[in-house]
């Protein structure tokens, strides 16, 4: 049977590329992964350009896969990890979200 775990990665552009500085386990539940990452705040459109990118990755057998991903400013990036910590919170500790 394959492991499947779900996580948001936080990314920064450097001069050398995107670097990641923080990630955030979501669990292997894909419906409570995809309900989190819609609710964040963000643009869909990513470019070269963009200095803040977070990622809803999904691992298979320790193999990473990029679902997508969403480019945001500092302060959605804040309000985001308050989201995100939030959600995590209720799943794990509440069950408000079913599986």
């Amino acid at each position: 049977m394959k492991k499947t775990v779900f996580y948001i990665v936080l990314n920064l552009k450097t001069s050398k590329g995107f670097e990641s500085f923080g990630k955030f386990y979501i669990g292997n539940n894909r419906k409570t992964a995809n309900s989190i990452f819609k609710s964040l705040a963000g643009n869909k459109d990513v470019n070269e350009k963009d200095i803040l990118l977070m990622e809803l990755m999904e691992t298979v057998d320790g193999l990473p896969l990029n679902i997508r991903a969403i480019t945001c400013s500092l302060a959605e990036l804040a309000e985001n990890c308050k989201i995100i910590t939030k959600e995590i919170f209720k799943f794990f500790n509440l069950n408000v979200i079913k599986e």
